[in-house]
């Protein structure tokens, strides 16, 4: 007969002394850089649009309001001449996108982990844990899967993949990552988030201004972070540990902000009634999240928030009563990147951890010890992570 097993310190013997930490950050986007001022003339060319010249001087306004300087896509105009369907307003193409994303989206993806994991400095065997997030295009087996192959990691990496939360994604897979650290001593996640906006293109109508809007935000990107617990800081460098991670829906916002899957892609609304909706809920979140650490000023944290557009950054900033330079992280890549979905946020995390090295400060964060993350998709979802930062190791240097 075995002995009789303690079964509490049998479980905790398996778990994280401390909290999930982000190790490694690395982002991607494709090759394929276009101006926003030159939009309008390439997208009302490119769907041989160009008689719908009121709806064309509305993008051009649209895209002048938009703040955004840059954006990086996969799609072509060589593709678009070769696959006209997709340029169609709802044309029947959703056959023709799938075969360009269960490509794509995997293969940006590993661009991102790659520079994650060199970052981090470990052997990518001692990557326990995956998962991957995007919100364009579904396969089986799925883009994890794809990438476990593409990455050379051991089969044996326990996988999970998210399809279609949209704006929300990347902080909901942190937060997946977080739980995983913490309850498996000695786990390394790699969370990958990977979005191209080509499962949204399609060509204008003068009766669906949401499409006009999303040609004018969304942008191409993925994003990539190592997480583990109790960091070996003889080897590993981390940056910012992962506190407390939430997820609410808003109320009173169904129908708000919704994506369907049909024939022609993912067709969306956005409401115009969003920014005010946000700006309104926003603050019961960081109420929730801060009251434990009797933090009530919400100008003593740094901000990485994901940016929707400039109408929901302009709402919270004035509602909330924030400094300028709170929401300058992500007004940056913003500008430089359009809204690149659930991928936004690493991009911002990233940008906060450079210009804190940049800078001098004595942390990640800014020089300042707490943080939040928002992620704000449909829903309304928000998923809502405190973050503490960390003193600022440079590589090469010790922990």
């Amino acid at each position: 007969m075995s002995p009789l097993i303690d079964m509490a310190e049998f479980i905790n013997a398996r778990r994280a002394q401390g909290p999930a930490t982000i190790l490694a950050i690395g982002t991607a986007t494709p090759a394929n850089c276009i101006y926003q001022a030159d939009y309008p003339d390439f997208y009302f060319r490119v769907t041989k649009s160009e008689h719908m010249v009121d709806l064309k001087a509305k993008m051009k306004r649209m895209c002048d309001k938009s703040t955004i300087k840059t954006r990086y896509v996969h799609i072509t105009e060589e593709f678009l001449k070769e696959n006209p369907n997709v340029s169609e307003h709802m044309a029947t193409s959703l056959d023709t996108r799938q075969d360009l994303l269960v490509v794509a989206v995997p293969e940006l993806g590993k661009e991102a982990a790659i520079k994650a994991i060199k970052e981090w400095g470990q052997p990518k065997s001692n990557i326990t844990h995956m998962i991957f997030s995007t919100s364009s295009g579904f396969d089986m087996p799925g883009a994890d899967y794809q990438l476990t192959k593409l990455l050379g990691l051991d089969p044996s990496v326990k996988r999970y993949i998210s399809y279609q939360q949209g704006c929300y994604a990347g902080v909901a897979a942190l937060r997946l990552a977080k739980d995983l650290a913490e309850n498996n001593k000695g786990a390394r996640v790699l969370v990958v988030c990977c979005d191209i906006s080509e499962i949204y293109f399609r060509g204008p109508s003068n009766t669906d201004l949401d499409t006009l809007l999303g040609q004018v935000l969304f942008g191409d990107g993925a994003g990539a972070f190592i997480v583990g617990s109790d960091p070996d800081i003889t080897t590993e460098r981390p940056l910012f540990q992962i506190m407390s991670a939430n997820q609410t829906i808003v109320p009173e916002s169904e129908g708000i902000l919704v994506g369907r899957v049909k024939e022609s892609g993912i067709v969306y609304h956005i409401d115009k009634k969003l920014p005010d909706l946000i700006a309104k809920n926003l603050e019961n979140s960081l109420t929730d999240a801060f009251s434990p650490l009797g933090i009530t000023d919400w100008n003593s944290i740094f901000w990485i928030m994901h940016p929707g557009g400039p109408s929901i950054l302009d709402k919270v900033q004035i509602k909330l009563g924030l400094k300028e330079e709170k929401l300058k992280a992500t007004r940056k890549m913003l500008a430089d990147y359009g809204n690149m979905m659930g991928a936004s946020v690493f991009f911002i995390v990233n940008e906060m951890r450079n210009k804190s090295v940049a800078n001098g400060d004595a942390t990640t964060g800014e020089g300042l010890d707490w943080g939040v993350l928002f992620g704000i998709g449909p829903g309304v979802t928000v998923e809502t992570i405190v973050l503490h930062s960390l003193p600022i190791t440079l590589p090469n240097a010790p922990a």
